[in-house]
């Protein structure tokens, strides 16, 4: 069966730390945020079909700005492509990065998530291995509370068993304090959960 979504083009755009840097030619943008070393890099680059998109590192802390790329999305098999941005932010809780980088970080992202008005949501990626720090469970009010769209995405399901997954995505929901929570499990090698989260990118993106 044919995917509903099709990303036809991903390219890189810009890096930023300011508003003068975004882009000039403004998209719905869908945004990407979780602690350092969560697989972000790894997810957006499986959700692109695209190698090295972003860059995939051992090391924690390696994206250091606001990362804008441009997709084209063709839906339902139709001529249109729609332009889209996504938006790779730095990872946050990344112990062995300076206090005073940290700040820099959380000012420039935060002034991301309020002053941007293309932004239409946020992908919130949590470790399905581990439950959520105090780090995550901040992040994740701080979009709520400024009512910021906002999708938990369960990373890395490839390396625990089914059993193990139902019990953490359920301990994901009790540490976020929302037992209802839709919590889009993914595993980059296999591609699982892409169409699940193309079909919420046309949901929310494509007008």
């Amino acid at each position: 069966m044919p995917e509903s979504v099709v990303i036809t083009k991903a390219v890189y755009l810009a890096s930023a730390v300011r508003t003068d840097q975004y882009p000039e030619e403004r998209r719905p943008e869908v945004a990407f945020i979780g602690r350092s070393n969560v697989g972000k890099s790894s997810l957006i680059n499986s959700l692109t079909r695209t190698r090295q998109l972003a860059r995939v590192s051992s090391k924690p802390g390696k994206t250091q700005t606001i990362n804008f790329y441009e997709l084209l999305l063709r839906i339902d098999g139709g001529e249109t492509r729609y332009p889209v941005h996504l938006v790779d932010l730095p990872g946050y809780g990344y112990a062995k990065t300076s206090r005073d980088k940290r700040k820099v970080w959380a000012k420039f992202i935060e002034e991301y998530f309020i002053r941007s008005a293309h932004l239409r949501f946020v992908c919130l990626l949590l470790d399905i291995r581990h439950t959520p720090m105090p780090s995550d469970q901040r992040m994740f009010s701080w979009l709520v509370a400024h009512d910021i769209p906002v999708l938990v995405i369960a990373t890395k399901v490839d390396k625990i068993g089914r059993n193990a997954r139902r019990a953490q995505i359920a301990e994901i929901r009790r540490a976020l304090g929302v037992p209802e929570l839709t919590v889009l499990p993914y595993a980059a090698p296999k591609h699982e959960g892409r169409s699940d989260l193309l079909d919420v990118m046309k949901e929310y993106l494509v007008e």
